[in-house]
């Protein structure tokens, strides 16, 4: 599979910047694709009436992951010039140490100390250089470690992907921008699936019987990265940290044995399932990292259905879901939904994060 077979013309007002006045109100394409790669494609006015798919003890498997506030602004010292400094993950907690992505990357070096906040009461230093944007900044603080984590977070923004959404952060983001279940900090960017789920939509699905399970991985970078191969076999995913603990793999592995349905709320728990699913089918507990990069063709081994957004070209995260519900068939609901209500902006399909649903059900 080659990465020009995932390119497709995409409008730029079709990415939606913002998030619909209601978590499930977006709009919601149904895909019911069949073993022989036929299927057929519905459209929903909400993203509420995905329940209609559903039945008694069906499990959803939602990724709890929670954003923390990534993107930071600073200034080196002598010059002032401005940096962007992107919080990656945390190395050593005693130390201070961080793996990070700055912008420009030209103008810092090793042993360049970077100022941040209006009074630059809080300070960094270049201590290596990993690859041409990364870098490890040592954070110079006195204090507990939770005094430290919430005076640099204090300074952060939400790290809505802005190669995306073109527009400066809002104070919204802040809560639109992470799932209502989002617990276990972080991720550098939210599961995007996730983010149509409502309290209210949650109770429903509570009433119905629907069973949820849990699982962590800490979105990063990867998934927004240029893929720079024509050879898919040839890309290499970042690692990203994740987690399933026994509760999910009991809920899961009873549901799968009985017969219901499995539900991947996105393509981080996709990744997430199918590392830690065993060779007899049974999913497994799991600390550790994945770079799992999965793209046409692929078996999958857990999930029945899988809700997704409408990604972009050449993301891995359209690679994926080509993979569970068959190229020619999630490419055919691409072409669909760029021409679906084309002359009716208001009833058009939106793209990214921010933007309507997909659901798909391999039957």
């Amino acid at each position: 599979m080659k990465l020009q077979k995932f390119k497709y013309k995409l409008p730029e007002d079709r990415i939606a910047l913002e998030p619909a006045p209601f978590r499930d109100d977006c709009r919601l394409m149904v895909i019911r694709a069949k073993r022989d790669g036929r299927g057929s494609i519905e459209h929903y006015d909400s993203f509420r009436d995905i329940l209609k798919n559903f039945n008694e003890k069906d499990v959803f498997v939602f990724n709890d992951t929670k954003v923390f506030p990534a993107r930071l602004y600073g200034n080196k010292e002598k010059t002032g010039a401005k940096i962007e400094v992107f919080l990656l993950r945390e190395l050593n907690k005693d130390m201070r140490l961080w793996d990070v992505l700055v912008d420009p990357a030209r103008k810092i070096r090793i042993g360049n100390k970077l100022y941040f906040g209006e009074d630059e009461s809080m300070v960094a230093e270049v201590i290596d250089n990993t690859t041409s944007r990364g870098r490890t900044l040592r954070f110079l603080f006195d204090g507990t470690h939770d005094e430290f984590k919430r005076a640099l977070f204090a300074l952060g923004e939400t790290p809505i992907p802005k190669q995306i959404i073109k527009r400066d952060v809002l104070p919204e983001d802040a809560e639109n921008f992470q799932t209502i279940f989002a617990e276990k900090e972080g991720a550098v960017t939210a599961p995007a699936a996730g983010l149509h789920f409502s309290p209210q939509l949650m109770k429903m699905m509570e009433i119905k019987g629907v069973d949820f399970a849990y699982v962590t991985l800490h979105c990063g970078l990867s998934n927004f990265r240029e893929i720079d191969v024509e050879d898919l076999t040839k890309h290499k995913m970042d690692s990203e940290e994740m987690h399933v603990d026994q509760k999910a793999c009991d809920i899961i592995n009873k549901a799968h044995a009985e017969g219901h349905k499995i539900v991947a709320v996105g393509t981080t728990v996709q990744r997430v399932l199918e590392t830690a699913v065993s060779t007899d089918g049974q999913l497994k507990e799991y600390h550790g990292w994945t770079n799992r990069f999965i793209f046409p063709p692929y078996d999958f081994h857990l999930a029945d259905a899988m809700i997704a957004n409408f990604y972009l070209p050449y993301s891995t995260m359209l690679m994926l879901t080509c993979a569970f519900g068959g190229y020619d068939l999630i490419m055919k609901a691409y072409e669909e939904a760029l021409l679906f209500n084309k002359n009716d902006p208001e009833k058009r399909y939106k793209f990214g994060p921010y933007g309507d649903a997909m659901l798909i059900l391999n039957d």
